[in-house]
């Protein structure tokens, strides 16, 4: 049997396990969990997922809970808390903000979707109209502040995850709006100072905004209860220790929503903090996104094997004799202008290529011209630190061909698993995504830009950079170091003095930093997926095109679109 042969049966067996693993977790006890759509008050189409136990029925109707994630996330970053919300008897309605994931029109659009799907929830028949709580995560927060503002009696209690009220996108806060709020802000927020005006997200409880909000006379003290519940005007802080994309990781941070609608929502099956089984679920689609980059690898492989792709195996071959102070020169270049530029690059991106109709997502610009003037760099260093001219065995035809089959081989996988298990590939804030429409459309549109990225800087890996003699190991680990270690010492970069001294290295950049934070395991995989591919076939070409696919179906799928006609 073909090596590929394994790896294709190890891809597709890690896919079916993990995705069973993650289905079994999100609907223990009996949980029925159901992919929804439907139409706003603006004829928006909001993208849902509806979580209703075994205990809610018309005749019994449940607690209910409008879940909403944060900024360039989805639903599905949701289902730490959803899952948990959901084993103690409340209806959870996880919406995709407008923009984002399957729902429609234009991210902050339409209340972010939050006033549509409290709408929603309230009407279904097995919630309780008078126990609904209301929770999100950063600008999922001012989604269900907007919910709350346009229903101002329609909910009864509500929970900002790393989020705030008032400036700049959300609803003011008083000692009376919103009803029953617990502030959960995490010891290492990366926006202390854009959500709650302190330098330090440790400083929160000093916040003049926050201390205003709780109507307190001088700094809140964590855990305590402001104002009463039963007046609808009961406040609370809870400070768990992780950073703000750590809240969905945190069963602190999502042991403390709990906590507050126990204490404020009728109704519901009561457990302890504790007992928390959503880390199953992150397990699960995270043995299935392996599963996934093996399947891909192994189709690959198993395709290679077909009379029309045979002429593209060749035997990888190095042009490099050594490891010399070139060969190093070369390495430290392109470990670290990929990360030098980033931020200067994303600003750039920002301002000269806002969406558009052609191209409509903010995020997916900024990276795309990024990508692009990372390209030009690397064709201009690797013409004065080139080895030699390399000689690749490249047959365009039928790489583009191979390349086309393999993705759509992962899509399709994707596909099986979404229809199997109601599940995507994920863990925390790495995720892919099936695509919509309108995304498929973005898709085609920034497909071009990302894979001439791809197939500059692999051309440029693999000619500059592979040593002969060296085996399977080191050629791994020269692919899969140079295309990532640069995004190991950034990350380091910032969140070590975060960790240290309560602020990132840039502060200004907390959404960049965060947003860093993918390119860790992105470009982990793509240094892999290039070396396994040029080894089978001395050619750049196969590996950057399935590259090219696959990291512009990652962004297109998993950002948000701001542009909408």
């Amino acid at each position: 049997m073909r090596p590929g042969a394994w790896l294709f049966l190890l891809g597709l067996c890690a896919i079916l396990a993990g995705g069973l693993i993650a289905s079994l977790t999100q609907t223990a006890g009996g949980i029925r969990v159901q992919d929804l759509r439907f139409k706003g008050a603006d004829g928006v189409t909001i993208s849902a997922l509806l979580y209703v136990p075994t205990t809610a029925t018309p005749r019994t109707p449940a607690p209910g809970v409008l879940a909403v994630h944060g900024y360039i996330n989805s639903r599905e970053t949701q289902d730490g808390f959803a899952i948990e919300f959901a084993r103690r008897g409340y209806v959870v309605l996880a919406i995709d903000q407008t923009g984002h994931g399957y729902s429609g029109g234009a991210a902050t659009t339409h209340g972010f979707g939050g006033p549509d799907g409290l709408a929603y929830l309230r009407g279904l028949p097995f919630v309780d109209p008078d126990s609904i709580g209301l929770e999100g995560h950063s600008m999922g927060g001012w989604a269900v502040l907007a919910a709350a503002s346009a229903y101002p009696n329609a909910y009864r209690a509500m929970v900002l995850e790393g989020s705030s009220t008032g400036k700049p996108f959300a609803a003011p806060g008083t000692p009376d709006f919103p009803r029953n709020l617990a502030v959960v802000y995490s010891r290492y927020d990366e926006f202390s100072q854009l959500m709650w005006g302190v330098d330090r997200a440790r400083d929160v409880a000093a916040s003049p905004k926050l201390i205003q909000l709780f109507g307190a006379s001088g700094p809140v003290t964590p855990g305590k209860i402001y104002g009463d519940p039963a007046a609808g005007a009961a406040r609370v802080l809870y400070t768990p220790v992780t950073t703000h994309p750590g809240d969905h990781l945190s069963t602190e941070a999502i042991g403390d929503a709990l906590d507050w609608f126990g204490k404020t929502l009728r109704g519901g099956t009561p457990r302890p903090l504790g007992d928390q089984i959503w880390m199953w679920k992150e397990i699960g689609t995270l043995i299935a996104f392996a599963g996934f980059v093996a399947l891909l690898l192994g189709a690959f492989d198993l395709l290679l094997g077909l009379p029309w792709f045979a002429g593209l195996i060749h035997r990888g071959a190095a042009l490099r004799e050594s490891r010399d102070g070139g060969w190093w020169t070369t390495f430290v270049l392109t470990v670290l202008i990929p990360v030098i530029t980033f931020y200067p690059f994303l600003l750039l991106g920002m301002v000269g290529l806002p969406p558009n109709p052609f191209w409509p997502q903010s995020i997916t610009n900024q990276i795309m011209v990024w990508a692009v003037l990372n390209g030009a760099i690397t064709l201009a260093v690797s013409q004065v630190f080139r080895a030699g001219s390399p000689r690749f065995d490249t047959r365009w035809a039928p790489s583009v061909l191979i390349a086309l089959a393999v993705v759509a081989i992962g899509y399709g996988s994707l596909e099986l698993a979404d229809r199997l298990f109601k599940v995507d590939f994920r863990f925390w804030v790495v995720a892919l995504k099936l695509m919509s429409p309108a995304q498929f459309l973005a898709f085609l549109a920034y497909l071009p830009a990302f894979t001439a990225f791809f197939l500059v800087a692999l051309r440029a890996l693999h000619g500059n950079l592979m040593v002969r003699g060296d085996g399977a190991v080191r050629q791994y680990l020269t692919g899969v170091g140079a295309m990532a270690l640069g995004f190991v010492l950034f990350i380091a970069a910032e969140y070590v003095p975060l960790f240290m001294a309560g602020r990132l290295l840039i502060p200004l950049e907390a959404l960049n930093a965060i947003v860093s934070i993918q390119f860790l395991p992105l470009m982990a995989i793509i240094g892999a997926i290039s070396t396994f591919t040029w080894r089978r076939t001395n050619s750049y070409a196969p590996g950057a095109l399935i590259c090219g696919l696959f990291v512009t179906w990652y962004m297109v799928a998993g950002t948000a679109i701001q542009y909408h006609p």
